[in-house]
């Protein structure tokens, strides 16, 4: 067999999820566990369950690996886990509360203070705060529990629960996951603000490694329990969104994941850091010191099931025989939209009259024409290029939607094999452990599934359609003229 092999685990909102990968990226073995949902468990939810399925996840992985691989060869674990989720824990490390979620919108008030602080103490941190950020989650919990204050040891993220109970430290997080708690990653340090202007003290906030920094090797009794090697590295992780995008192949400058799920998320690599005036885009730090930019849309793919069901075969073979059109559509679910552009008041949009093959089509084509403008601004606000976009998301799973796509864009679109937080976190765990850096991990450890490149016959249609829907967008306020001429 192909070792080394390295262990991913992913704890969302949902569910855990744990997987072993070997040196060529291939899932060996693969467990997991539901989390009921519930408008609770959007606010907070149990650290000591999430660790109960964590382990569960480990012995399926295991019992399912046993009789392939030589145990002895796992060299190192890594955790990716929700961003701005905060645990506060106590003296001994353990948890006072249960996990504050980063869906919890009660900390918005506490939010819009850690802004104007940050923002009058002119931070190079991190100020775009707001309910789901983890600083004001952390002031809330000060704020409603005084009382336990003089217990209080550290706040911790989601990720690094588990990464505690993996290794027993707990003092330890990342770049990733420190970025909305307020670390400023330009500087490498926690801003004083944080601890002189807020009732927050220093010795609560965990020492900042890049991901994939070995923090400890495993417990011996979890070892043991498992039926794992004592040697195991448990490495420092990332947040889901990051961990997504390494999964994806997108690690190297110029390299940007598109995710269409319900939202459009984009994420890249720059060598220098974008800042946009508007704040439709924020910078986690690459762990090699690179830039990895953000963005998410509220355009996605949830009008497919919506609008057409999950029965698409042949509305997609129709579809295909359509494209390019000439129709202009922009299939936003909801009021609103917060990038490539702010308009709180946009709705979407199509023509009357059209079949429902070409309403599909033209769909496709809006949320290509959304992502091209994404890329644009990118583009203009970096000063660098784009030059290959892997995908992943439901959205990814559509050829024609890919061809439409690699078609608008202009670019190639890579869709990978294994795109998941969990195998994320195996490529992160994998990154300086077996391999010298994160990129030559996750080009080793990245699988190509599918490459679609552009049909020179549809780019000039195709480009003129987009200049259009840019005219369009123009014309009903929600960008300016000046954003596209």
């Amino acid at each position: 067999m192909n070792s080394p092999y390295f262990i991913g685990i992913d704890v969302g909102t949902q569910g855990a999820r744990a997987v072993l990968i070997d040196v060529t990226g291939e899932v060996l073995g693969s467990g997991e566990q539901a989390f009921p949902l519930s408008n609770q468990s959007r606010e907070e939810q149990s650290p000591g369950q999430w660790w109960q399925d964590c382990l569960l996840c480990l012995q399926q992985v295991m019992a399912q690996v046993k009789s392939q691989i030589n145990a002895t060869d796992i060299v190192a674990i890594s955790v990716t886990s929700t961003s701005g989720t905060i645990i506060p824990i106590d003296k001994s490390n353990q948890p006072m509360h249960n996990a504050i979620m980063y869906s919890d919108p009660r900390s918005a008030e506490e939010a819009s203070y850690c802004k104007k602080v940050a923002l009058a103490e002119h931070s190079n941190g991190y100020t775009a705060f707001n309910a789901s950020s983890g600083l004001p989650k952390m002031l809330w919990f000060i704020n409603r529990y005084p009382g336990k204050v003089e217990q209080l040891g550290k706040f911790i993220h989601a990720a690094d629960y588990i990464i505690g109970k993996l290794s027993g430290r707990y003092d330890v997080t990342d770049f990733t996951n420190a970025l909305k708690s307020g670390y400023d990653v330009r500087k490498t340090e926690w801003p004083s603000y944080i601890w002189e202007k807020l009732p927050i003290q220093k010795s609560w906030l965990q020492t900042v490694q890049p991901s994939g920094t070995t923090i400890a090797t495993i417990l011996p009794e979890l070892a043991n329990e498992l039926g794992l090697p004592h040697t195991i590295q448990v490495v420092a992780g990332m947040t889901d969104g990051c961990a997504a995008q390494i999964a994806s192949g997108a690690v190297q400058i110029g390299d940007w994941n598109t995710t269409i799920g319900t939202t459009l998320v984009v994420k890249g690599v720059t060598t220098q850091e974008i800042n946009d005036p508007h704040g439709r885009l924020y910078c986690h730090r690459h762990p090699e010191g690179y830039w990895m930019p953000g963005g998410a849309s509220n355009t996605g793919a949830d009008w497919v099931t919506r609008d057409f069901g999950t029965d698409l075969k042949e509305l997609t073979a129709k579809a295909a025989t359509l494209v390019p059109t000439k129709h202009l559509a922009w299939p936003l679910k909801q009021q609103g939209e917060r990038f490539p552009f702010i308009a709180p008041q946009a709705t979407g949009f199509h023509p009357e009259g059209l079949s429902h093959a070409e309403l599909f089509a033209a769909s496709m084509e809006g949320v290509a024409y959304i992502e091209k403008y994404a890329f644009e601004v990118i583009e203009q606000l970096s000063g660098e290029k784009v030059s290959a976009v892997f995908t992943a998301g439901g959205g990814s799973n559509s050829d024609v939607w890919l061809q439409i796509r690699s078609n608008v864009l202009q670019l190639p679109v890579y869709k990978m094999k294994h795109v998941t937080g969990a195998v994320g976190a195996a490529i992160i765990a994998a990154s300086q452990t077996h391999f010298a850096t994160l990129t030559e991990a996750a080009k080793a450890l990245t699988q190509i599934e599918k490459e679609v490149y552009p049909q020179s016959d549809a780019a000039a249609i195709y480009q003129n359609n987009y200049q259009q829907f840019l005219e369009l967008l123009a014309s009903k306020g929600y960008i300016s003229k000046t954003q596209y001429a």
